[in-house]
């Protein structure tokens, strides 16, 4: 696991804003336009982000068109915290 979370979220550009996605799905499930007002961010780019969590299986989708919610995947649901400490272990949040 720690090898997919440096992957996903510690060893590239995106990753912070990955992270701040995951944030936002701990305290709230919500569809990627929320996300992209919540974050201030393009549509577009939470899209890609999202994507990017979905194939890693840190996020899962329900419905589908404009209106997918996106979750926290059980995967990680019940370890965030622990996810969070090892990032900070790392450096990649403060």
């Amino acid at each position: 696991m720690e090898r997919l979370l440096w992957y996903v979220l510690g060893a590239t550009r995106g990753g912070p804003m990955r992270l701040s996605i995951l944030k936002i799905l701990k305290e709230n499930p919500s569809n990627a336009h929320r996300i992209s007002e919540v974050l201030s961010v393009n549509y577009r780019t939470v899209e890609h982000h999202v994507k990017v969590l979905l194939e890693n299986e840190l996020i899962v989708q329900q419905g589908n068109g404009y209106g997918k919610v996106y979750f926290l995947s059980p995967r990680i649901e019940d370890e965030f915290d622990l996810i969070e400490e090892f990032l900070k272990r790392k450096g990649v949040v403060k």
